[in-house]
């Protein structure tokens, strides 16, 4: 069935045309988060102490480098906090999506338990249907879906399904998180066996795994390949991610890479010292541009490779139809219906 509508972002302050979307894109991003355990008080970006700070960094980036869409994907049992997503993205004027699903087991919270996949995808389509909780704000995103280890654990796999099943209901899209890149390939047999359409996902922290191998299989089988930690020193070098990324470009594959920084702690923070969201723009791209990527390459990747992942469109040419980098900008948005 074919409907022709403007295609849409569910943002945290609405829906947004896609076509609005001219600067580039974060597709994997925080501002707000608790993961905190024991022994690990730093792993919060808490929105009264830190969101005046992210606030500043996101209209400071979008002042120098246009930065237009943030996909923040803290979900459930993360510490997610949706009004507070709004008031960030009102102050800084950055569109924001909003994630639903959960994290990996570690970070499960009860509701996750003993139910079965039927009921966990009906509690996030009744989120995505009608709101995180009293905000009426609506998810844009199914994200970011956790497994450790190469294969998902038991709630892992169900709360992966689930996703996929509420994914199918809803016409969203799933990322995922792939603990320091491995098991990517599981979880999208996984999803892609509940039936939903490999354009639909985002295999997370791919640019943790050293294999441009298993890199390439995923993107031939239709999946976005995120390049998503882009600055954590600490878990791989840009060194060793430009190598991936361009070997994954020479392979014919620029059309299925993300990039973001995941900032995922207050440390990483610019105002704390740390390379902070716009890492992506002012070092790794200048690196990139360095070793003869191309503006074109770069506006994929950073913004249209986004907009296709979000909204499910499956070709670059239908992604400048939708984002006005056509002929006609102007021209109404057409769309297939999400199958």
């Amino acid at each position: 069935m074919t409907a022709v509508a403007v295609r849409t972002l569910r943002t945290v302050l609405g829906p947004l045309a896609a076509s609005a979307v001219r600067g580039p894109a974060l597709a994997h991003e925080h501002l707000v988060l608790d993961l905190r355990q024991a022994g690990d008080g730093g792993a919060a970006l808490d929105p009264a102490a830190d969101g005046p700070d992210v606030t500043a960094e996101l209209a400071a980036l979008r002042a120098e480098f246009g930065l237009s869409l943030v996909v923040e994907l803290t979900c459930r049992g993360m510490g997610r906090d949706a009004a507070a997503l709004a008031r960030i993205s009102g102050a800084c004027g950055v569109p924001v999506v909003a994630g639903t699903g959960w994290y990996h087991e570690g970070f499960h919270p009860a509701e996750v338990g003993r139910a079965d996949v039927a009921e966990l995808a009906a509690t996030l389509i009744a989120e995505i249907d009608g709101g995180i909780g009293a905000t009426g704000i609506r998810p844009g995103v199914i994200g970011e879906v956790g497994s450790h280890g190469d294969r998902p654990g038991g709630p892992e796999a169900r709360s992966l399904l689930a996703a996929a099943r509420a994914a199918t209901a809803t016409g969203l899209s799933v990322a995922t998180h792939a603990g320091l890149g491995r098991g990517g390939r599981a979880q999208l047999e996984l999803l892609t066996g509940a039936g939903l359409a490999p354009h639909r996902i985002c295999v997370g922290h791919q640019d943790l795994l050293d294999d441009c191998a298993a890199h390439r299989e995923l993107a031939a089988a239709g999946a976005y390949v995120a390049f998503d930690t882009v600055g954590k020193e600490h878990y791989r070098s840009d060194t060793v991610r430009l190598r991936l990324l361009l070997a994954l470009l020479e392979a014919g594959y620029a059309d299925r890479a993300l990039l973001s920084c995941d900032v995922s702690r207050r440390g990483y923070l610019s105002a704390r010292g740390g390379q902070g969201y716009g890492h992506l723009f002012r070092s790794f791209l200048p690196r990139l541009r360095a070793a003869g990527v191309g503006e074109d390459l770069i506006d994929l990747m950073t913004r249209r490779n986004v907009l296709r992942f979000l909204t499910g469109a499956d070709t670059d040419a239908d992604t400048d139809a939708d984002t006005g980098t056509g002929t006609d900008p102007d021209a109404d948005l057409v769309e297939e219906e999400c199958r």
